[in-house]
């Protein structure tokens, strides 16, 4: 009879505990990648149709948001000007806004988006020296005159918001 050598199994490796924690971090990485893919809302410029923290916090007086619109127009000059019937010259390109004048019949009027609305409440708060009635949207303001703003609102949504000027109080709109 020929000897045999017993059957081995190969000595089997288990992961080391570094390999282990780098395998569950990927999987976690992968998972959350495909969540804020899948549920991020899009490209970041459809805007939400809820107010800001500022603007539920009544910070200024305002209307009630545009019930004809549906939606809030979206943070871009060229569109948001486009649904109010007319093509914006852009005066202003910056990393903290963009400015675009609009000239119509009814008037002229000023949009200005921002990249993040911490930008916007910025930009509203130095504009309360000033005072005056604005329409204000989720990362835009619309300047215009105030017999224009309620017809704007009702193409565009947002609120408007009349800012306090030096020695002066908010008056509801």
């Amino acid at each position: 009879m020929s000897h045999q050598p017993p059957l081995v199994r190969p000595a089997r490796r288990t992961p080391s505990r570094a390999r282990r924690l780098r395998a569950v971090a990927a999987a976690g990485v992968l998972a959350a990648l495909l969540l804020v893919t899948a549920c991020g809302g899009g490209d970041g410029d459809k805007a939400a149709a809820t107010p800001s923290g500022a603007e539920a916090r009544g910070s200024e007086a305002r209307g009630s948001a545009a019930p004809a619109a549906g939606v809030v127009a979206p943070a871009k000059v060229e569109v948001i000007a486009d649904l109010a019937g007319c093509t914006a010259k852009i005066r202003t390109e910056a990393d903290e806004l963009r400015e675009g004048v609009c000239h119509t019949a009814k008037g002229d009027f000023l949009i200005t988006t921002f990249p993040e609305e911490r930008l916007k409440e910025t930009w509203l708060e130095s504009a309360r020296v000033y005072g005056g009635k604005y329409l204000v949207g989720m990362r835009w303001v619309v300047s215009a005159k105030p017999e224009m703003l309620e017809p704007l609102r009702a193409k565009l949504g947002g609120t408007i918001r009349e800012l306090s000027g030096i020695g002066t109080g908010a008056n509801a709109s």
